[in-house]
């Protein structure tokens, strides 16, 4: 057994001293920390004007992304206010990231209060968020494990790693012969296992060679699914969005879902759930699948699991399909840290104790109602409206006097951010924060703007 060895009193004594000191450092620290977090400083910003802002990113960063001409400084709820004070409704919530608006107080309170405290231990140790964070999240939404990541395609291909695996150790597949099916039409990310598998001629192209494994069937076409699994024997799992975001707010008929998951237990496939984009209150419901009471074999969560504060994602699974992993064949080095735990958690409880999927049905039923109402008095303009929730897509139509692109910045001028998937679809999706007077004064702010075209 070990023991302490003996010490003399003055090695004991210098012990005291060094103890005494190091108390007094971490209470001066923290007090300078607190007079710190109490100052409103800067932002890095300051001093450039909007135009400067926009040329440096334009100079020195990556050019893939085309943002509208637009700078933002702040945000808080359902707004955002750029670098001139111009405050805007957020119609996008960082592609639902923001599904609990702006620096929600209580999600930046867990932040702060465990950023104070430690942010970051590497799961060779075990840490006091972690374990609490893990059974909160799987209880809240019916699975037995999690594994927590940071990104949302993390989290895609944590899930197709442990499909995979699934396959080859429990299905009986042979090694290295797996297959998991995709939609057309999806988007999960953009690592080259993600568009492998997409059907984006832009997200692929001279970016090969493809990750092999990754077969396309039509999205919503049951029939196509069926032949397929009925053609291949060593299909690992079906991949899908409930809903597609970035093809454009696709909503799938109605039963598909519950048609998906019949399929794959009967050809025994794992049914893999991404509800990144469509999760968390988004579609009106905890999730998109609670609208046909389907529960997927591999859940994968991310974007708003942190209410838009910093990356957190989660894959869920049984113990069947999650116990295939063993110690060194799957990690990250963020994922599961105390501070997302902490955030996560914060972030879970602000969607169900603020009611926000209920919010977002309410609101999002008033606005395709609002929307359908001026497509009817302007199809010139509008094609059609789909959705759930605040998950809206506004189909413009081709012969449209108003292109996606221009319609966006009219919108931005009269105080509305919204953005174009694929040209020819407005998307918008505003924090499920918004209240009935909010909901109200965008959709006046979406008929002027059409109405004026």
């Amino acid at each position: 057994m070990w023991r302490r060895a003996p010490s003399s009193p003055a090695l004991r004594a210098a012990s005291s001293r060094r103890w005494a000191s190091s108390v007094a450092s971490s209470h001066a620290s923290s007090r300078a920390l607190e007079q710190f977090m109490g100052k409103r400083l800067p932002t890095v910003g300051a001093g450039f004007s909007k135009e400067e802002l926009i040329a440096l990113e334009h100079d020195y960063g990556a050019h893939n992304y085309h943002p509208l001409p637009v700078v933002l400084s702040k945000g808080s709820g359902a707004y955002v206010f750029d670098t001139d004070g111009k405050r805007y409704f957020d119609c996008l919530s960082a592609y639902s990231a923001v599904n609990q608006g702006h620096c929600h107080p209580k999600i930046i309170g867990a932040l702060t209060r465990q950023a104070q405290q430690m942010t970051l231990a590497s799961r060779a140790f075990h840490t006091e968020q972690l374990g609490p964070f893990s059974r909160f999240v799987c209880e809240y939404f019916g699975y037995d494990r999690v594994l927590p990541m940071n990104t949302g395609v993390e989290a895609g291909e944590t899930a197709i790693k442990l499909a995979r695996r699934w396959a080859y150790t429990v299905k009986g597949v042979p090694d290295g012969e797996a297959k998991v099916i995709f939609a057309k039409g999806n988007f999960w990310g953009r690592t080259l296992n993600a568009i492998s598998s997409s059907s984006d001629p832009v997200a692929r192209k001279h970016f090969g060679p493809f990750c092999p494994g990754s077969e396309l069937v039509g999205y919503g076409d049951s029939a196509a699914l069926r032949e397929m699994l009925r053609r291949e024997p060593n299909v690992a799992a079906v991949m899908l969005e409930p809903i597609q975001g970035e093809a454009g707010i696709v909503v799938p008929p109605e039963g598909y879902l519950r048609e998906v998951r019949e399929l794959c237990t009967e050809h025994n496939v794992l049914f893999i759930a991404d509800e990144v984009q469509t999760g968390l209150g988004r579609t009106g419901k905890r999730l998109a699948l609670d609208h046909e009471n389907v529960q997927a074999d591999i859940l994968l969560l991310g974007k708003a699991l942190s209410g838009g504060v910093m990356p957190v994602s989660a894959v869920l699974a049984s113990h069947e399909v999650m116990d295939v992993l063993t110690p060194g064949s799957h990690g990250s080095t963020f994922g599961g840290n105390p501070l997302g735990c902490a955030v996560a958690t914060a972030a879970l409880e602000v969607l169900r104790d603020e009611g926000l999927a209920e919010n977002a049905h309410r609101q999002g039923v008033f606005l395709r109602e609002g929307l359908k109402r001026l497509q009817q008095e302007r199809p010139d303009v509008l094609a059609d409206v789909r959705g759930k929730g605040l998950l809206i897509g506004m189909v413009i139509n081709e012969a449209s006097p108003i292109d996606a692109w221009s319609l966006c910045l009219k919108l931005m001028e009269a105080g509305l951010l919204a953005k174009p998937t694929h040209d020819t679809i407005v998307r918008l999706a505003p924090p499920l924060v918004i209240t009935s007077e909010q909901a109200a004064q965008q959709l006046d702010i979406l008929s002027a703007v059409i109405e004026s075209v």
